[in-house]
């Protein structure tokens, strides 16, 4: 069990101490590129929220019951994109015309609009003589990484996005200079943000609740599981540990939800259950419970790990972004070198 979790380093600055300086008792409103689901980007959403009680929040897509009340408490300003029949389980199919739902949405009397962007938040129109600061947890996903991951299994979808990719990238980078202040979520963030927009930026990292993440009281609690907890989408490569562990006969537990669940679902043994989404008091148990956490994908960040080795349990990541900032190899971890199931087997 680990007994002192990594803690990301004491000279970042707070992201308390960056908004409310910049606020200085302006009105506030916040912008998230959509309400479809609790993640790690929600969560950071939250505590925006407790931050400015009064914002309103613009986005593209919103589905009040996927969401926590401390989000539905707000007023919500959604897209055109949200009139659309049953929208949060085909809104990423949208990509093409979210740019435009994007220009579509402007904060009506705030001086500070603050925006929480992986995909196209960071682009919706700030009120004249505002400011407007972007928590960046990437430059857009889809179109500057993971482009195997999301369009590489089809050769059609391939030549297809190439052409829809390299406008969305020319768009992305133009709107970039609208934004007043970039924080990156990490210094892996930071510097795709150099790469791509050519802009500097300020770091802080992401709450995580390790006061609430503590170690399990029983003195041998270790289980005979291995857990993951992740959105289950393409980059996150959930299916290369679920492959592995099929494969090995290896109990793993997975929690989370997305647009992989039914393909991951079908391709599990019957040593590996995908659960579906759990409330967060059930995942904290098994955070406690668990033998290891697996982190296979590439993160801008990831808030996971620090809640895992907070509740004294190990990581197993894959040796690229976010976890470098998070992970100490051979102290509350260790790295993969390659998303290969040999590379993943050796590290567990």
């Amino acid at each position: 069990m680990i007994t002192d979790p990594v803690v990301p380093n004491k000279n970042v600055p707070s992201a308390t101490s960056v908004l409310h300086d910049s606020a200085n008792g302006r009105p506030v409103a916040l912008g998230h590129d959509w309400l479809t689901g609790m993640r790690g980007g929600e969560r950071v959403l939250e505590y925006l929220c407790q931050a400015f009680p009064a914002a309103e929040i613009s986005t593209l897509i919103y589905n009040p019951e996927a969401v926590s009340e401390i989000i539905n408490d707000h007023q919500i300003a959604a897209s055109f994109l949200n009139r659309f029949p049953g929208i949060s389980k085909y809104y990423r199919n949208m990509l093409p015309i979210m740019p435009l739902a994007a220009r579509t949405l402007k904060p009506r009397d705030a001086d500070l609009f603050i925006t929480t962007s992986h995909c196209v938040a960071k682009s919706f129109r700030k009120r004249k003589g505002s400011k407007h600061i972007c928590i960046c947890f990437t430059p857009m996903r889809y179109a500057w990484t993971f482009f195997d991951e999301y369009f590489g299994n089809s050769r059609v979808k391939s030549i297809l996005a190439r052409p829809l990719l390299a406008m969305l990238r020319k768009w992305d980078a133009k709107t970039s200079s609208e934004v007043d202040l970039f924080v990156a979520i990490s210094n892996n963030v930071a510097d795709r943000i150099k790469r791509f927009y050519g802009r500097d930026s300020v770091v802080v990292y992401p709450p995580v609740d390790i006061d609430r993440c503590t170690p399990s009281h029983l003195e041998d609690s270790s289980g005979d599981y291995d857990l993951i907890v992740s959105a289950l989408v393409p980059y996150k490569r959930v299916d290369l540990a679920v492959e592995l562990y099929s494969k090995k006969g290896w109990r793993l537990k997975v929690v989370g939800s997305g647009g992989c669940y039914n393909k991951l679902k079908a391709m599990a043994g019957p040593t590996v259950e995908i659960t579906g989404r759990l409330h967060d008091d059930e995942i904290l148990e098994l955070y406690r419970n668990c033998r290891l956490l697996v982190f296979p994908g590439e993160e801008d960040y990831g808030i996971v790990p620090l809640e895992a080795q907070a509740c004294g349990r190990p990581v197993v990541a894959y040796k690229r972004g976010g976890a470098l900032e998070t992970v100490v190899d051979g102290v509350t971890g260790v790295f993969f070198d390659e998303q290969t199931l040999e590379s993943l087997e050796e590290a567990v």
